[in-house]
């Protein structure tokens, strides 16, 4: 069970709007992650930057190119053979980690930037610098565990966020929400003794990875801290949004986190290849506006979004412009 807390008021270094544009972190080196022939390409970057250029997404906003990120960040949640596997991959010019997890030559130092991205997109909108900050990187990262990459993850961005907030910041408390439609293992799996951090991932089950029942809440102090929704395929746009509404946003307010994270996948949708719901573009919009008005009423608007998958990408574009518009609203 949720443990209700009073909400902490961390001061902004300024006074923002929370109608002022959400940041952009963004980089053309993601495309340098080669991955070949696989759905998890460079493509799904170049699509998402068409899509933002054309819609004009790049102007009259923050726009921000990430850093790499320190390796402690990294181990703060994975173990050290996990990016000893990756670097050594890498400089021997590429290697299959699993059936779907592949390693290029540049993989490791790109890996580095989205997670570095990642923490910058926490630190944008925790010192004031924006609202919001929508991190585009990859590789995703929500299936990596803490001592192993998979499911095409290298390392866990989201989680590298979630303990940058609350090491670097100071924050107590963190909630990730996932609505990519598989479930995020390797997240559930860093935070699964945590009660500093609330994970909520709705998903198609059964499905890839396998793991996301209902009864995984948790354990040890951080039992009832994990909170899956597993939905059947086929699942439509008014599925998801009353679990969103009947249990995604009680479930925050009852936690009061101090930062809103989302792992925003966008492969629910129902043109991706890669799963079976029948979720359109304009859902991507409603899950958004209803999480940055949770964020405006418990965490002073605090939110940032990393991207995680997607592979239609006709569809991927236009849903991330669609969350943008509706996170500007």
């Amino acid at each position: 069970m949720f443990i209700l807390h009073r909400a902490t008021i961390t001061a902004y270094t300024r006074v923002m709007s929370n109608s002022e544009p959400t940041a952009i972190i963004w980089s053309d080196r993601y495309l340098d992650h080669d991955t070949g022939s696989h759905p998890e390409s460079p493509e799904r970057i170049a699509a998402i930057g068409r899509a933002l250029r054309n819609a004009g997404m790049f102007d009259n906003r923050t726009v921000l190119s990430p850093e790499p990120a320190a390796l402690d960040s990294i181990l703060a949640v994975h173990a050290p053979h996990v990016v000893d596997l990756v670097q050594r991959a890498a400089h021997q010019g590429g290697a299959w980690l699993d059936a779907d997890t592949y390693v290029s030559s540049e993989s490791y130092d790109v890996a580095l930037l989205a997670a570095g991205a990642a923490c910058q997109a926490v630190d944008t909108v925790i010192t004031g610098n924006a609202p919001r900050a929508f991190a585009f990187v990859r590789p995703p990262g929500h299936h990596a565990e803490p001592d192993r990459a998979m499911g095409f993850c290298l390392f866990n961005n989201i989680a590298i966020a979630a303990e940058h907030a609350l090491n670097a910041h100071g924050l107590e408390r963190v909630a990730i929400v996932d609505w990519d439609v598989h479930h995020g293992n390797g997240t559930q799996a860093a935070f699964w003794r945590r009660p500093d951090v609330l994970f909520i991932s709705l998903h198609q089950y059964p499905f890839y990875p396998g793991s996301g029942s209902s009864a995984e809440r948790g354990a040890g102090s951080g039992e009832g801290y994990t909170l899956n929704i597993p939905l059947p395929a086929g699942s439509t746009n008014e599925v998801y949004l009353s679990r969103m509404t009947d249990t995604v946003i009680p479930a925050l307010h009852a936690f009061a986190p101090d930062l809103l994270l989302v792992s925003a996948g966008f492969d629910a949708h129902t043109d991706d290849p890669l799963a079976m719901m029948r979720v359109t573009t304009d859902a991507f919009a409603d899950w958004a506006s209803l999480l940055r008005d949770a964020a405006g009423e418990i965490c002073n608007g605090r939110m940032a979004l990393l991207l995680e998958g997607g592979y239609n990408l006709r569809a991927l574009g236009e849903s991330v412009v669609t969350v943008l518009r509706a996170l500007d609203d």
